[in-house]
């Protein structure tokens, strides 16, 4: 039996850093990973997407090169060669993640692990049991299929297949419009394809800012993706090369015919294989239960990432993994704070955002300021050429307090983490107004905002 300090179940982007972390600070660790470092983030969704919508976002800037007084004539797209590219950097990355695990004296074992007990760890392909003082689970979870659409990875997908798939339809139904299911809606569009993405609720994105949601709405539909809301699919029907889905919506049913579906409607924990009952972990809807400490009804056992299902993003799970990392090793490190986790999304306008919509902060008891600031206000966004969206700030009138942030437009996902700083830091808005930013960029759009929640904005 091998003994060791600190040994996480899973290396992808919670798993990895929480490992990195412990070793950094002299704990014996390992990590137990069945598939590829990385996990799914880096091999099969954040990375290989953002590489792709990159591809996306340069066709689409040489579809309208008219409007720099650019003519290009005979433009041809290669999605086989957007795919090789992605994959490339994918593979770079992997590596990396492999030299910081030798940097750093992680033991890297390949297998399926299974808890035997509060300390103890089996391999099952080789039956090797690891002993650990503390063990992390960090398997995360996987796209979500719904039985009346069942996923053959061909003509009914989710977002692994998709990002792996060099083929493009001419038709596609996109069943979900949260984060993933409006990245591949701009991304496929942008390749040409006809694209419909459904979400059953009212808007897209629904969990964020309903204006933000409104102006994405809008820009898809100038862009040529057709958008249905409050609208749930209620049938397929498979053929050989096409599908025929009905809908349920406002207006009724509708049934049309489409040559791929992309299901994009949540994720479930990977926690079958874990035995996790007969150690007494606790789990909630599917997902491992932890405290504020990420620690789970077994004390020597951790969850972190998207096993817990507290909420479904990397940065959240790396942040998870090194506090948990630093906890164990006697560190100081703050509890993790849900209220200021940016979340972003890299279609095109992009979006991003933090803290509580206008509607929360209301619903809570705040005396609300609202800040805007559009991007067609903005010299550098015309000089771009990319001037739509806008930046709003959530202030608490009486403190002056930045409870949310809220943004649509040109590289926003690169411009949140100011006003972040500025919460974190107990900044107010009008100190976010008073800070000099340079002329011209984007970032001025986010000082206007702040200014704006007390009418002072001048630009506008």
């Amino acid at each position: 039996m091998t003994d060791y300090d600190f040994v996480v179940i899973g290396a992808g982007p919670g798993g990895y850093p929480s490992a990195i972390r412990a070793a950094q600070l002299g704990l014996r660790t390992a990590v137990i990973e069945r598939d590829e470092l990385g996990g799914v983030c880096l091999n099969w969704g954040c990375i290989p997407s953002k590489a792709l919508l990159r591809n996306a976002e340069v066709l689409s800037l040489f579809q309208r090169a008219a409007d720099f007084g650019i003519s290009c004539e005979n433009l041809t797209a290669d999605f086989g060669s957007a795919i090789a590219r992605s994959r490339e950097v994918v593979s770079r990355l992997t590596k990396g993640v492999g030299g910081l695990f030798r940097k750093n004296n992680i033991e890297h074992i390949k297998g399926t692990a299974s808890l035997r007990d509060a300390t103890k760890i089996e391999v099952k392909e080789t039956g090797q049991v690891i002993n650990a003082k503390h063990i992390v689970i960090a398997t995360g979870a996987r796209a979500r299929s719904l039985p009346h659409l069942p996923i053959d990875g061909s003509l009914v997908m989710t977002s692994r297949e998709a990002l792996e798939n060099n083929d493009l339809p001419k038709s596609a139904l996109i069943i979900g419009g949260g984060a993933t299911g409006c990245e591949f809606a701009y991304l496929y569009n942008a390749y040409g394809v006809e694209v419909t993405i459904v979400e059953l609720l009212p808007h897209l994105l629904p969990n964020e800012d309903e204006e933000v949601s409104q102006q994405l709405e809008r820009a898809f539909g100038k862009q040529g993706i057709r958008v249905v809301t409050s609208t749930k699919v209620t049938e397929m029907i498979g053929g050989a090369t096409t599908a025929k889905v009905t809908m349920e919506g406002p207006d009724g049913s509708v049934t049309n015919e489409y040559e791929r579906l992309l299901v994009a409607v949540g994720v479930q924990a990977n926690i079958e294989e874990l035995e996790l009952e007969s150690v007494g972990v606790e789990t909630a809807k599917g997902f491992i239960s932890v405290n504020d400490h990420m620690l789970t009804s077994v004390p020597s056992i951790s969850a972190i990432g998207d096993v817990t299902g507290l909420m479904l993003l990397a940065h959240v799970a790396t942040a998870q993994g090194v506090a948990v990392a630093e906890w164990q090793a006697g560190q100081e490190s703050p509890t993790i704070d849900y209220g200021i986790m940016p979340k972003a999304v890299y279609c095109q306008p992009q979006v991003a955002s933090w803290g509580l919509t206008e509607q929360q902060a209301q619903s809570l008891g705040h005396q609300v300021q609202v800040g805007r600031f559009p991007f067609s206000a903005n010299g550098k966004a015309l000089g771009l050429g990319d001037s739509e969206g806008f930046v709003k700030t959530i202030i608490d009138a009486e403190y002056g307090e930045i409870l949310g942030a809220h943004m649509i437009g040109p590289e926003v996902t690169e411009l949140l983490a100011e006003l972040s700083m500025a919460r974190m830091l107990e900044g107010t808005a009008q100190e976010v107004g008073w800070l000099v930013h340079a002329h011209p960029t984007l970032s001025e759009v986010v000082k206007e905002s702040a200014l704006a929640a007390r009418g002072e904005a001048i630009h506008m």
